[in-house]
């Protein structure tokens, strides 16, 4: 066995009212790919952090490359060859691929002036020689969700990291984005020798992608083996300290009146050309309608017009038989719809507030809440927020931490909580279990079809295929913008729809 790349000696990270990690040692050796898997708030981003310079640990001993690390940063981990790509990139969109790669470490010519000629061709060879072929020309607000990730590692790969840390790396890709994802990983450290952690809850990819397998659970390091060894059924035992089954779901059988339609949508993107071209359909009332189709195909602006988010160029968007032109989506909300956004940091949640307001955001004129509509009573919120916060088992220091300061996963449950209490008849659901661990998905999924069984009407928007397969009585697939199929649960596979999820077959049919 070689030496290890990475060691981790007793490490123990504790923040205000959590001990994030707990005694912690872990070796990651050269030339593997490691996993890191965990429940939301089980403590793997806080380790990698850690080994990024970003936290200090309270106790413990870090040593990279055989060498003790003492008051770590991230200059000093790039300096020594670690980089980290988050969840949540950190790019700037006006900027060109070259211009996000390069930046604070720019090619200059005589008299300090940027080369801009070196630097396009740079990155044009990076690009290359690790198999993340892009436009080094392109802006990065116009490329697609794995595009920009090819940007982030580009820019690690630059600043010579031979430890690429990523965080969730597939929570924002469809599956043919996390394939390419993968055969990336596979050249960089079969080629290029690297040594790739990755940190996630998606087990099946787990199976497919590592050498080997760290647990953790409230802190600790609970299991670590060869993947070879485990299957995905071991892992979540682990995971979460009890067996997990992915029961098949109760549907019922009868639908009701048309809750959410729409009459040959036609909707423009931010570039102001056609995102949605003529989209016609409804979902009613105890039914969930999944939509299917590979990221950028105009599901997200369906679901913005639909909401109130975004103008309508033509046709029309009923809710409840109410037509919501104009409407902005304080109105649509008030016909009784609910929306779990697709991105969680923009729109599903203020980061800044705490997750007791979060929770409470929608209903904090009610009189339960505000005498008069505008004298809030604070306990009536807060045993509100506790109650909730414990049902959808989120995880923190408490309902009055800033939002901001949760997992991923933990973000994503606090807007679940809030949408899924509002007792609303119409149910939008996009990416809901993007980021979320596989002890809380299935709790997720329940609570969906429960809705559904209730008499909600549910449109899902999910990149995860087996989601929309599992959830949906309906499924159709968008293609630019266009409805390419419908199918009733049974009617067809994951690998059949396929292609209408890219155009090549097309399938008339009412829905």
């Amino acid at each position: 066995m070689p030496e290890p790349i990475v060691r981790f000696e007793h490490i123990s990270q504790q923040f205000p009212g959590v001990l994030a990690n707990d005694d912690v040692s872990l070796d990651i050796y050269p030339g593997e790919v490691f996993a890191l898997v965990g429940e939301n708030g089980a403590g793997k981003s806080t380790l990698m952090n850690v080994l990024y310079g970003l936290n200090e640990p309270t106790s413990g001993t870090l040593y990279v490359k055989g060498n003790r690390v003492e008051r770590h940063t991230t200059d000093n981990a790039i300096s020594m060859g670690i980089g980290m790509v988050h969840q949540h990139f950190k790019l700037v969109g006006s900027f060109t691929v070259t211009q996000n790669v390069l930046l604070c470490c720019e090619p200059t010519k005589m008299l300090g002036l940027y080369d801009f000629a070196e630097a396009e061709r740079t990155v044009r060879k990076l690009s290359t020689d690790f198999g993340l072929e892009i436009d080094p020309l392109a802006k990065v607000q116009s490329l697609s969700v794995g595009l920009q990730q090819r940007v982030e590692i580009l820019k690690t790969l630059y600043r010579g990291a031979d430890v690429l840390i990523l965080d969730e790396p597939t929570a924002v890709l469809t599956p043919q984005e996390t394939e390419e994802l993968f055969r990336i990983i596979r050249g960089i450290v079969q080629d290029k020798g690297m040594t790739v952690i990755i940190i996630t809850h998606k087990l099946y990819e787990v199976m497919e992608i590592s050498d080997r397998v760290g647990v953790m659970r409230a802190g600790k390091l609970v299991g670590l083996r060869e993947t070879k060894d485990v299957d995905e059924r071991m892992l979540a035992s682990m995971m979460v300290g009890r067996d997990v089954l992915f029961r098949e779901l109760e549907k019922f059988g009868w639908v009701g009146r048309p809750l959410i339609q729409t009459e040959n949508l036609q909707v423009s993107s931010d570039r102001m050309l056609p995102a949605v071209r003529g989209v016609s359909l409804e979902v009613r009332e105890g039914e969930i309608l999944g939509i299917a189709a590979i990221d950028g195909n105009g599901q997200s602006e369906l679901v913005e017009a639909i909401t109130g988010m975004r103008p309508i160029r033509d046709g029309r968007v009923l809710i409840d038989g109410v037509d919501i032109r104009d409407k902005v989506p304080g109105e649509v909300r008030s016909l009784g719809l609910a929306h779990i956004p697709e991105n969680r940091l923009t729109t599903g949640l203020s980061e800044k507030s705490s997750v007791e307001d979060n929770l409470l955001a929608g209903k904090q004129r009610m009189q339960e809440f505000a005498a008069g509509g505008v004298h809030m009573k604070r306990h009536a919120i807060r045993d509100y927020a506790r109650k909730l916060f414990d049902k959808f088992d989120i995880r923190g220091a408490g309902v009055d931490t800033a939002a901001g300061s949760l997992s991923g996963g933990n973000m994503q449950k606090v807007v679940i909580a809030r949408e899924f209490s509002l007792g609303a008849k119409a149910l939008i659901v996009s990416q809901p279990t993007r980021g979320v661990d596989i002890g809380a998905i299935e709790f997720i999924h329940k609570s969906i079809v429960d809705k559904r069984n209730a008499g909600c009407a549910v449109l899902l928007v999910s990149a995860d295929l087996d989601e929309v397969f599992r959830l949906s009585d309906r499924i159709i697939t968008l293609y630019e913008g266009r409805v390419t199929g419908s199918f009733r649960a049974g009617e067809i596979d994951k690998e059949s729809i396929g292609y209408y999820m890219t155009g090549a077959r097309d399938k008339e049919e009412d829905i």
